[in-house]
């Protein structure tokens, strides 16, 4: 494997909820030495110790607060804080707007406020926001969930993986997906709603998305409970013309190479 290829491995891609096989959205992207947790949902903190430890980590992004993409944080700060784990320095936490009250809430159980700041050195996205995290470059973008939600974009080494988080269809995600080597993109919807607002993909979506993005390679992720990954990228497959892979959950895939370094690619 290249290590100075940015790479990103599937901890995780089921909705609402996690599957006996497939814990909810997580993903850790790495490249050299650099290593970040994006998106933390449940389940995603046991296969994400297959790789690298806690306190090993760079840093965490969090798309939106959704507990199918957050809830392992609650768990990671008992690790950090309470077990076995001797942290240095809080792991730097980005993530929406409000993300250390909702910990807390969460966590509090006396009257003193839970030391989030003990585990997390939080930063908020806004539309826009960049962060230098080791050899890795973020930047981020408000997408269309109905809540606040960020997309991410993730350059190191000449390339680029995109992750859509939740999102419907959007200028913002497809701006920020622009030339992409691969477009990580969520495809929940079996159909679009015939009433009320869209806050989600359809697989004809994504291949939209990625087409108009001029993307190198989508991946399908976050597949719903109505579709079978092989239906959504056989649907994708009828918008974008360029390879398409699902995330299997394990599979690793290095950005820029033609093929995967571990089982998930369908054509």
């Amino acid at each position: 494997m290249n290590d100075e290829l940015p790479r990103i491995t599937v901890l995780g891609c089921a909705t609402p909820y996690a599957s006996a096989d497939n814990p909810c959205s997580g993903y850790l992207v790495s490249c050299d030495d650099t290593r970040i947790w994006v998106d933390a949902g449940s389940g995603t903190l046991g296969p994400l110790q297959r790789h690298v430890r806690l306190d090993e980590l760079d840093a965490i992004w969090i798309s939106h607060l959704h507990a199918d993409h957050s809830a392992d944080l609650l768990t990671a700060y008992y690790a950090l804080l309470y077990a076995d784990i001797c942290l240095a320095a809080p792991i730097r936490l980005f993530g929406p707007p409000g993300i250390a009250d909702r910990l807390a809430g969460f966590l509090t159980n006396t009257s003193t406020r839970s030391p989030i700041e003990s585990a997390f050195a939080v930063t908020e996205l806004h539309d826009g926001h960049q962060a230098a995290i080791g050899s890795l470059k973020l930047t981020s973008r408000a997408v269309a969930h109905g809540i606040p939600a960020f997309a991410v974009r993730i350059e190191a080494a000449g390339r680029s993986l995109v992750y859509s988080g939740d999102t419907a269809p959007c200028p913002s995600l497809t701006q920020l997906a622009d030339d992409c080597d691969v477009l990580l993109c969520e495809a929940e919807s079996a159909q679009a709603p015939d009433n009320g607002d869209q806050v989600h993909h359809t697989p004809e979506d994504a291949g939209d998305t990625a087409r108009v993005a001029r993307a190198g390679r989508l991946i399908v992720t976050h597949v719903g409970r109505f579709l079978t990954p092989r239906q959504a990228v056989a649907r994708a497959s009828t918008r974008f013309d360029g390879p398409i892979d699902y995330a299997t959950p394990g599979a690793t895939f290095t950005i820029g190479q033609a093929t995967t370094a571990a089982v998930g690619s369908t054509r």
